[in-house]
């Protein structure tokens, strides 16, 4: 089992133009049943230095919140160098108008665990550094607008 990181978005922009070392986005999402879940037509798998999406930064319960990485709770540097990476393109997408959600749960043989817990995330409330991914969270990314 490996964590999985769909996303998916208005945008029509070719997302692996970002691909990195750390992170890679896929438009082959085919072989996970749960992909029908996502809210927009744009949808991308999003896989890290793991070759699965294990390598960012994820706590299995949203009871600790967002925050910043802490002495207490060990993540590998590329790690939180991945999920910054992601942040800042989800946030351009939201700052360019468009809608970005996502989901992060556990897989097995193609299969998501049951239903997500929708998460709305407000990209104005929170810094790159405090982002973080909970399990079997389906998260919708907004900004508030002046």
């Amino acid at each position: 089992m490996c964590y999985v990181l769909l996303l998916s978005t208005t945008s029509d922009e070719d997302l692996a133009a970002h691909n990195t070392e750390l992170v890679r986005f896929s438009r082959d999402v085919r072989s996970i049943s749960d992909v029908s879940k996502l809210k927009y037509p744009h949808q991308w798998y999003v896989g890290s230095r793991s070759g699965c999406s294990c390598s960012f930064r994820h706590l299995y319960s949203v009871d600790l919140g967002f925050g910043e990485p802490a002495d207490w709770y060990e993540e590998e540097p590329q790690d939180i160098e991945a999920t910054l990476q992601i942040i800042s393109i989800i946030r351009a997408l939201v700052a360019g108008g468009e809608s970005v959600d996502c989901i992060n749960a556990w897989e097995h043989q193609g299969m998501l665990p049951g239903p997500a817990s929708e998460l709305d995330v407000e990209l104005g409330a929170l810094t790159d550094r405090e982002f973080r991914f909970f399990e079997n969270h389906h998260f919708t990314f907004m900004s508030r607008r002046s």
